[in-house]
């Protein structure tokens, strides 16, 4: 595997995007473009979910180098979430609004907060103003009103706050961990990569024990497995009952990026016993037993891994990749080649499949449904969701992740003083046209002298200090076997 093929992963995450841009924009927010015409076609309803994503797919755009028009539409989405979402008292946001900000819902979802943090996270990361302060706000929002007594997020609370839902699901802590994780590459902040893995290991550890290792979608307030809970309601939208494998695959992504942030000498009171790599490839391998009908994953399966609902979802595919890439990156640190060259067989594999999802007008549709079903392709229902958030996700995670393994062979120089080289994770944020910012708490030396530096903010150095290769270069001798490196232009300002 070389540059190419992560190069050529970013250059289906920019196609993708520009495909919707600047169609997606509206006067109120963004709107989703119908596989088939291209035309926009969710009416005027704005979806939390939507908005969110829409954000972090554009501020991926950024991160990637992409074009200054990823960034224009990162801020169009911000802007509008802090406007028309937020509720006036700054105290949540609204699920649903209209395009003029009126407020059509105004539930407080744990799943719509948890996207909440991570559209800021992705924000932060490519420097739009007032992001740093709306990260650490709904990090706090979330502390305060969704976190309970087992460390993880209830579900939907009344707009007063008042009411409370007994249910519990995995569902909305996933993507609370997805957010956590993005927020530790922004800022460096340890406390956002703590709350990741307490999630992590509570979830796909310890209540996974109960069910064979498997991951239940539902619970009840005590977080006990509810296996009854919309058993007939098998196609419902964010509920469905049954195993997920597509779930299965987005764990073992995270996972994965847990991994390569974890540093086992310092930080174990959440670690599984074999380590979350280990944890990361037993869900991937679960998630191909019992999910994989070639040419897609079934949507959810029983307890007998029988298949609940056949249909194929093209996110369960997008996923499979973004997990292949990541655990390809890790199984090459772990030294395991066997295991990257099955990764690497996997991402090949399911991207031949993923073009099958997408319609005439470059985007993509739901879901295939079943062959007994007639096999039709369906796009989502309005209000919509997906702004093509898991293909772009996934396109960004092979991009950084194969990019890591490309750049594998520069290794730490054994005959630097180690006083002058970092202790993990060294995070290059961003390299601009303007200033060098570097995030984690490490250390990074120029051709002269050392250079201390932390959290992205307030810590830049000028035009010429480091050439962008050296830069490169260097991250690479830290302990850390592999480094993040993101290079854009423009940004922050």
């Amino acid at each position: 595997m070389d540059r190419g093929d992560a190069d050529a992963r970013r250059a289906e995450l920019l196609a993708l995007l520009r495909i919707q841009y600047p169609d997606t924009l509206s006067d109120g927010g963004y709107q989703l473009l119908h596989p088939r015409t291209g035309e926009p076609y969710t009416d005027d309803r704005r979806h939390l979910v939507a908005t969110c994503r829409a954000i972090a797919n554009f501020s991926l755009g950024t991160l990637v180098d992409g074009p200054d028009w990823c960034l224009d539409a990162a801020e169009h989405g911000s802007k509008f979430l802090r406007t028309a979402h937020r509720a006036a008292d700054r105290d949540g946001y609204h699920l649903l609004v209209d395009r003029d900000g009126n407020s059509l819902d105004e539930t407080r979802s744990a799943y719509g907060h948890a996207f909440v943090l991570l559209a800021y996270a992705r924000a932060t990361a490519v420097g739009i103003d007032g992001a740093r302060a709306d990260l650490e706000a709904t990090h706090e929002l979330i502390e305060s009103r969704f976190r309970d007594e087992a460390g993880l997020l209830r579900s939907d609370r009344s707009p007063e706050w008042t009411g409370r839902d007994d249910y519990r699901g995995q569902n909305a802590n996933m993507h609370a961990c997805e957010a956590y994780l993005a927020a530790y590459e922004a800022t460096g902040r340890q406390t956002y990569l703590d709350c990741a893995t307490r999630i992590a290991e509570t979830i796909t550890v310890e209540l996974a024990a109960e069910t064979d290792g498997l991951i239940w979608e539902h619970y009840t307030e005590d977080w006990s497995h509810d296996f009854t809970y919309n058993e007939t309601q098998p196609r419902h939208q964010f509920r469905p009952p049954g195993y997920q494998p597509g779930h299965h695959l987005e764990w073992a992504k995270l996972l994965g990026i847990i991994d390569r942030y974890h540093d086992p000498s310092t930080h174990t009171a959440h670690a599984p016993p074999g380590g979350w790599y280990a944890r990361a490839t037993e869900l991937f391998d679960a998630a191909i037993e019992h999910g994989w009908v070639d040419p897609g994953f079934v949507y959810t399966h029983d307890r007998e891994g029988s298949p609940t609902v056949a249909d194929q979802y093209g996110w369960a595919v997008a996923e499979g990749i973004g997990a292949s890439a990541t655990l390809a990156e890790r199984a090459t640190t772990h030294d395991d080649p066997h295991a990257a060259e099955q990764f690497r067989h996997w991402i090949d594999r399911l991207n031949s499949h993923a073009d099958r999802y997408r319609g005439p007008a470059g985007t993509y549709y739901e879901k295939q449904r079943a062959p007994g079903t007639g096999g039709d392709l369906v796009a989502a229902d309005p209000p919509g969701v997906e702004p093509e958030y898991h293909p772009v996700s996934a396109f960004y995670e092979c991009w950084r992740s194969l990019g890591d393994v490309a750049f594998g062979e520069l290794s730490r120089d054994d005959s630097t003083d180690d006083s002058t080289w970092a202790t993990p994770p060294c995070l290059l944020t961003a390299v601009t046209s303007h200033f060098v910012w570097v995030n984690g708490p490490c250390r990074i030396r120029t051709s002269d002298r050392p250079v201390s530096h932390g959290p992205v903010s307030g810590n830049r150095y000028e035009p010429g200090a480091l050439d962008q290769t050296e830069l490169r270069a260097l991250c690479k001798k830290c302990w850390q076997p592999t480094v993040n490196v993101f290079r854009f232009r423009g940004v922050p300002r």
